[in-house]
């Protein structure tokens, strides 16, 4: 498998003219606004971010270190994987995957399909309670970066975040009982769908509202350098990863943690789910300037754009940004442009969107194009894959019977974990939970 790092690096640095002269056209051409409704402006490319250039702009090294810090080079990076040339009817990278690779990547991305439509079925079937957001078509992007995690490695959801739990390792059986509301589940039936976490696995919460996430990863980011440079923790190479979509990146905490990464060189990878579509709003209609990854280089740090339906695409760029945050050199923004396959959650007619839009990206199904591409090179024989989808069928159909048998929480433990005080608000005179009280669930209980 070819490497990465001829993607963030260059041999030519380009010296920006003095404020004063005239900009050589050579080196900065001018270049027309993205217009999205103008064919003449928008890129060749299918992707919003294509610009099928690797450049890279650097200021003169400065005497002081903290603006030598600030004025590091960064990279403003489309079509990022570069090393070998592909045919244009080639649908996914040739990136060398070894046959364990490739069986592991594609196991976790079946996994996710195959749990996701479960979650369908037992929605309607009133097993699951509340909004259930489905992760169908994104599986590309959760696969190609957890699974180059380590264990002690950080992963930072959002209310779309069953699959990225199950990528991190939590398993069917306590995803799937979270989801029904079970004692079993990985939060004891108290998060449900947009709520999983495990100290475990360090899957550090699904959030429900956008951005959310965002100031843990990047406090989760610090830790990990305050235990290595302060702490002298020197085996302490943890890297987190925050998941959020392209509708969160007009949200402020977006910004202001993007400024916080870049200023104190945390090691995070914010990672752009941009679907293009944040519920019923098109990324086209709210974002001023639809290429995400832009906003990186704006932060001093690269801004990576790729095809978030391709995983072995994704793996490069996430192992490269990966490993600049484990060596210490900061934070990246990689934009995964992918597509849901469903509605917005389950209650979602899904009617906003043009039914030709949704046929063409469902056309470019992640999992059917990496089962093609294994068949095709030879990495994996229809058979291999046919044992793992029977495997992911029976893990799928076990935990939805475990969960279903598995006891609803106690009465009890309905104040567990609210106040800071055990003996507080939530416990009575006797000792006993209030809730316990049979007045309490009518509103007339003494407290």
């Amino acid at each position: 498998m070819t490497t990465m790092c001829s993607t963030f690096s260059t041999s030519k640095i380009f010296q920006p003219p003095p404020l004063n002269s005239t900009t050589d056209p050579t080196i900065f051409p001018e270049k027309p606004l993205f217009d999205p409704c103008n064919t003449a402006t928008t890129p060749s490319s299918s992707f919003l971010g294509s610009i099928h250039k690797l450049r890279l702009y650097s200021l003169n090294k400065p005497n002081s270190a903290r603006l030598c810090r600030r004025c590091t080079s960064v990279v403003a990076v489309s079509d990022v994987v570069k090393e070998k040339k592909l045919k244009s009817t080639t649908s996914l990278s040739n990136m060398r995957i070894t046959k364990g690779e490739g069986l592991e990547l594609y196991e976790d991305m079946v996994l996710g399909r195959r749990f996701e439509d479960m979650c369908a079925q037992m929605y309607y079937r009133g097993k699951m309670f509340g909004f259930v957001h489905l992760y169908n078509g994104q599986e590309a992007v959760s696969t190609g970066f957890i699974k180059l995690l380590k264990k002690k490695d950080s992963v930072v959801s959002t209310y779309r975040d069953h699959v990225h739990a199950l990528s991190k390792g939590v398993p069917a059986r306590a995803v799937m009982s979270e989801l029904f509301g079970k004692t079993t589940g990985c939060c004891r039936g108290q998060g449900g769908s947009m709520h999983m976490f495990s100290k475990e696995h360090n899957l550090l919460g699904g959030f429900a509202f956008i951005g959310e996430g965002i100031p843990v990863a990047t406090g989760a980011a610090f830790t990990s350098k305050y235990r290595r440079e302060v702490l002298k923790e020197v085996d302490c190479d943890h890297v987190t990863v925050a998941f959020f979509g392209d509708g969160t990146c007009n949200n402020g905490q977006f910004f202001e943690c993007m400024n916080m990464a870049a200023l104190w060189n945390l090691p995070i990878v914010f990672v752009v789910e941009n679907n293009l579509w944040a519920i019923g709003m098109s990324h086209l209609r709210a974002t001023s300037v639809p290429e995400i990854w832009k906003k990186g280089p704006a932060f001093g740090m690269p801004g990576v754009h790729v095809d978030g339906m391709d995983v072995l695409k994704v793996r490069e760029v996430a192992k490269e940004a990966i490993a600049r945050a484990r060596r210490g050199e900061g934070p990246t923004l990689v934009e995964c442009e992918t597509y849901r396959f469903r509605g917005h959650s389950l209650a979602d007619p899904d009617e906003l969107r043009d039914p030709a839009e949704k046929a063409g990206y469902a056309a470019r199904d992640p999992i059917d194009a990496l089962k093609k591409y294994m068949i095709d090179n030879n990495v994996a024989s229809e058979e291999d894959l046919k044992a793992i989808e029977k495997k992911i069928e029976d893990v799928v159909e076990d935990a939805v019977e475990f969960a279903d048998k598995s006891a609803v929480p106690p009465r009890s433990q309905l104040l567990e974990n609210v106040f800071a005080d055990p003996k507080g608000f939530g416990i009575g005179p006797d000792g006993k939970y209030r809730c316990q009280d049979p007045n309490f669930t009518r509103g007339i209980a003494h407290v």
